[in-house]
């Protein structure tokens, strides 16, 4: 954990029918001092969307080589690479070739779309790889979710997403920019 992280206890119920999973994960989370509850929040939703019993948060900001989520297979091998925010080109293709799917969730407005523009075209190559984009109004909605403690309803169906936090609702919408092969 990084020095002087703030701790979030997070019980996370996903209901997504899109997939079939229904399950409660109890999650600790260290939010970086760098680190925005609005990343934070990204963070959560990501899990929920990639939700799996083997799924897990990792280090994130504090190391370099790792995603911020993972999924391990039973040998140790990489299935899922989740990575939040604008990554290099560099750090894309890296993270292609280390794992089986890979998962880029950029947020931040524009900034993150003149990202997109930039390094859309190298990322062609990559069947594994899937860019999913949260608009910046849905980002700043989940921000103000944020809490140390939170019991978090996460609803998922036809793509929408509904988060629930105490009696305070915020829906976001992830457009898919690309999409896996």
């Amino acid at each position: 954990m990084a020095q002087n992280a703030t701790i979030y206890k997070v019980e996370l119920s996903v209901s997504d029918m899109d997939r079939h999973y229904y399950e409660t994960h109890k999650l600790t989370i260290a939010k970086h001092p760098s680190e925005t509850e609005e990343r934070l929040m990204v963070r959560i939703v990501a899990f929920a969307l990639n939700a799996h019993e083997h799924l897990e948060m990792t280090k994130g900001l504090s190391t370099d080589d790792e995603p911020d989520i993972w999924q391990k297979s039973l040998s140790g091998e990489l299935d899922v690479w989740v990575a939040l925010g604008l990554p290099s080109e560099k750090v894309v293709r890296q993270s292609c070739s280390k794992a089986a799917q890979v998962i880029v969730y950029p947020y931040g407005g524009k900034t993150a779309e003149i990202w997109w523009d930039k390094i859309k075209n190298s990322t062609t190559r990559f069947d594994n790889l899937q860019v999913i984009h949260f608009s910046e109004t849905d980002t700043d909605a989940l921000a103000k979710l944020a809490s140390r403690a939170m019991k978090m309803q996460v609803n998922i169906q036809d793509g929408d997403v509904m988060i629930s936090v105490d009696d305070n609702i915020a829906y976001v919408t992830p457009v898919k920019w690309k999409s896996a092969a």
